[in-house]
């Protein structure tokens, strides 16, 4: 019987990196890590709409870096600044409330995502977005699907919906895939995301899987 894991989690220090990253702390790991899920919790539902991709953290003894990339930093930076300005006095307001630790050096960077059809959050905040404008949800994951296979980067990509999909009084699945989704492959680039659509009648989950190549494939010297 096989064992679903998670694809980001699967390959953590083998060829992905950890959203947290913290340098030289020691003691006060049960509050450090609260305040990660709390700051992480509290951005995706502040930012939701804004095509965010990842939030990293970066912690040290005198340092505190927040990280978002995002498709559209314009809007979430505002006009000069302000935008990012607003965001990070609420991060601190919201620290001092739930009285969180290392706040004191806080430093919110803004990064742009270049390809945002090959980013699997991404696409699926696209997918959200369109079903709860209540689109047809099998011309949605179509079109989609369609959208991030014209990158020239991206070799496979795999939809999968479930709920009241069409507004039907029983919940059913749906899944759409093209191309390459080597899943036990650990060198395979996959980049994997989960996403809920807001609709009337309850939540549609939304899984995106996107392949963009093996990692090491171009590095393997040949030895003659």
């Amino acid at each position: 019987m096989s064992h679903i894991v998670h694809p980001y989690a699967h390959r953590l220090g083998i060829i992905k990196d950890w959203k947290s990253r913290w340098f030289g702390l020691k003691g006060e790991y049960q509050k450090l890590l609260k305040g990660d899920i709390l700051v992480r919790e509290l951005l995706v539902k502040k930012l939701r709409g804004m095509y965010v991709a990842d939030v990293a953290i970066e912690r040290g003894p005198k340092l505190f870096r927040i990280i978002i990339r995002t498709s559209r930093p314009g809007m979430l930076i505002g006009k000069s600044g302000e935008g990012a300005t607003k965001l990070k006095n609420e991060l601190l307001k919201f620290a001092r409330k739930q009285s969180l630790s290392g706040f004191e050096n806080l430093k919110l960077d803004v990064e742009e995502v270049r390809s945002p059809e090959s980013n699997a959050a991404i696409v699926a905040h696209m997918v959200a977005e369109s079903l709860e404008k209540r689109l047809p949800f099998r011309r949605v994951m179509k079109q989609t699907i369609d959208k991030v296979m014209a990158n020239r980067d991206v070799k496979g990509v795999r939809i999968y919906l479930g709920g009241r999909l069409g507004g039907a009084e029983m919940a059913r699945t749906e899944e759409l895939k093209k191309g390459r989704i080597p899943l036990q492959t650990l060198r395979a680039d996959i980049d994997y995301a989960r996403e809920r659509a807001h609709m009337t009648y309850g939540d549609i989950g939304i899984k995106v899987w996107v392949y963009k190549g093996e990692i090491f494939a171009d590095k393997v010297a040949v030895k003659k």
